[in-house]
């Protein structure tokens, strides 16, 4: 899987409360998560995340388990999540609705183009390769198809 997008630049510990805060989980209407995500960090963020590719600190996706957090990034349009270290449960959710995340330390430059190739183990911040963890076949998988649902049906 390959992706490219523009570099929004994110700080450690963005918890899923911060990422789509609970008052706005009583409707299932993601295209309202869409426009408030990241609204309690900075309400300017959400219109710039269509092609964006998050760069962020550690420990990104902490707190809450929710499903939503990382359902309101995919709506929003983000092309993917690249940070030091993920809490767990965010990992999983983010690839089961078909969010690419990618653990790697990258400085960030805000607005420069970042490309990336899962399958191939890199991402380019501008220029420059740099060698990623690599996820295992099966999460490339079901990113591939779209997430884990998809997958599933796939695979029947």
């Amino acid at each position: 899987m390959q992706g490219r997008g523009t570099a929004v630049c994110l700080p450690a510990d963005i918890d899923t409360d911060v990422i789509i805060a609970g008052r706005y989980l009583r409707t299932k209407d993601y295209g309202i998560w869409a426009t408030h995500v990241f609204e309690d960090l900075d309400a300017s963020l959400a219109p710039r995340l269509k092609g964006a590719i998050i760069v962020a600190g550690k420990n990104f996706g902490c707190g809450s388990s929710r499903e939503q957090a990382a359902l309101a990034l995919r709506e929003a349009g983000v092309v993917a999540v690249i940070a030091p270290s993920f809490a767990r449960i965010f990992f999983r959710n983010a690839i089961n609705i078909g969010l690419p995340l990618i653990e790697s330390d990258l400085a960030c430059e805000e607005g420069s183009t970042i490309v990336f190739d899962l399958s191939g183990g890199w991402v380019d911040p501008g220029g420059k390769r740099h060698i990623i963890r690599p996820l295992s076949p099966r999460m490339q998988e079901i990113l591939m198809a779209g997430g884990l649902v998809q997958y599933w049906r796939a695979h029947r």
